[in-house]
């Protein structure tokens, strides 16, 4: 795992997409911790009349705000997150029926597995109330652990479909400032969602895990080998 601060980390999975996308590599794991505090957000709600002035207010409450490719809502990141990106090339013998759905599994699996291991109730679906809700958020507890997103871009001499399927795990309990972070700007910018400080939990407020980095880039790591055979 390396510490990068957040815009960093953002280049480093696009630089890795890019990567497979040109064939340099069969694929490739990251994981990543911010070593500031940012909101990230879709690059679309730069076109919201309020956009820059909610950007200054968070910024000024100690938020920083970047854009993403991906879709979604403002995610907040900050050194209680760690990021997962795993990047490969969809295979010939799966075809484009369910791609999606099953690059999701792919990053979702062994995250609902290790919560399994250590004693906890692990599960996939929205949350009432998360930042950024969505059906394959990585629940603990039924609150929201996971949060994931996905980019599809051509590689291969544009025959070939490559994926990049991201997790942010909220390891330390930030939630609190958090949510306030998400809120504020949504105020701010006149965005409808609200955000609530309970329908979040963070890894270590349940369980000690030092080994869980080294355990999932193990399972990540068997995943990809998997991934390569199938063609």
């Amino acid at each position: 795992m390396v510490q990068l601060p957040t815009q960093a980390g953002l280049q480093a999975e696009q630089d890795l997409l890019a990567a497979v996308c040109r064939g340099d590599q069969a694929d490739g794991l990251l994981f990543w911790q911010p070593t500031d505090r940012s909101l990230v957000m879709p690059r679309r709600l730069n076109r919201q009349p309020g956009f820059e002035a909610a950007c200054a207010i968070s910024a000024e409450a100690g938020w920083s705000v970047l854009l993403r490719e991906t879709g979604g809502e403002p995610v907040p990141q900050s050194a209680a997150t760690i990021n997962v990106a795993l990047v490969y090339v969809a295979p010939r013998s799966e075809g484009d029926q369910n791609r999606i759905e099953t690059a999701y599994q792919r990053l979702c699996q062994p995250l609902l597995d290790a919560v399994t291991a250590l004693g906890g109730n692990a599960s996939l679906g929205e949350v009432p109330g998360a930042f950024c809700d969505g059906r394959y958020n990585v629940n603990i507890d039924r609150r929201k652990w996971v949060g994931t997103a996905q980019r599809w871009r051509q590689g291969l001499s544009g025959t070939r479909p490559v994926v990049l399927v991201h997790g942010a795990m909220l390891m330390d309990n930030e939630r609190e400032s958090m949510v306030a972070a998400v809120n504020r700007f949504n105020q701010a910018c006149d965005l409808p969602q609200r955000c609530e400080v309970q329908s979040h939990i963070g890894l270590h407020e349940r369980f000690a895990a030092p080994r869980l980095i080294d355990d999932l880039a193990q399972a990540y790591g068997q995943l990809l080998a998997e991934i390569r055979c199938k063609d």
